[in-house]
């Protein structure tokens, strides 16, 4: 269960608020909610040590930190904020927390000229009968979480958990 758990919940999570942020324009807060509560519950049975844990929780806090401060500037919204640092809390400070936020640097780049494209060109795609939702063509925002849980899922395999619970399953 420990590994099912481990290897389902994050990506599951961050598809879903990729999907809700594309279409809504919005990231729920039960799925960060629900990410932070399920590595409370897991973390005791993922052999991590109390120095490996804390890891876990000063990446959080290093990942909010420079979050909020995006946040209060108007760089970032508060969705994004939080579903970035639930992930962090996963991930924990390693090479794979690095991979999760590069990755989501770039295809945040990437998603935001698709977006600005798409903006530009609404007319054109509207009158081939190209069906997006509205929330994106008028929104001043771009949904980033679409982004965050691209590199979430590319980064994923490399991090302490997921190498741990695969080698529990070994």
């Amino acid at each position: 269960m420990y590994q099912l758990i481990v290897l389902a919940l994050l990506p599951l999570c961050l598809v879903i608020a990729a999907l809700t942020d594309f279409l809504e324009m919005t990231i729920p807060n039960w799925i960060s909610v629900a990410l932070i509560l399920a590595f409370v519950v897991i973390s005791p049975f993922s052999g991590l040590s109390l120095i490996e844990l804390g890891w876990h929780v000063a990446a959080a806090g290093i990942v909010f930190t420079a979050c909020f401060a995006l946040f209060a500037v108007n760089v970032m919204g508060g969705g994004d904020a939080k579903i970035l640092t639930a992930a962090a809390l996963w991930f924990g400070f390693n090479h794979s927390l690095f991979e999760f936020l590069v990755f989501t640097g770039y295809l945040g780049g990437l998603l935001t000229i698709i977006v600005l494209l798409l903006r530009a060109n609404w007319d054109k795609l509207a009158t081939v009968g190209v069906k997006l939702p509205q929330t994106l063509m008028v929104a001043k925002k771009i949904p980033y979480g679409i982004a965050i849980g691209g590199a979430g899922l590319m980064a994923y395999p490399s991090s302490p958990l997921v190498i741990a619970a695969i080698q529990k399953a070994i």
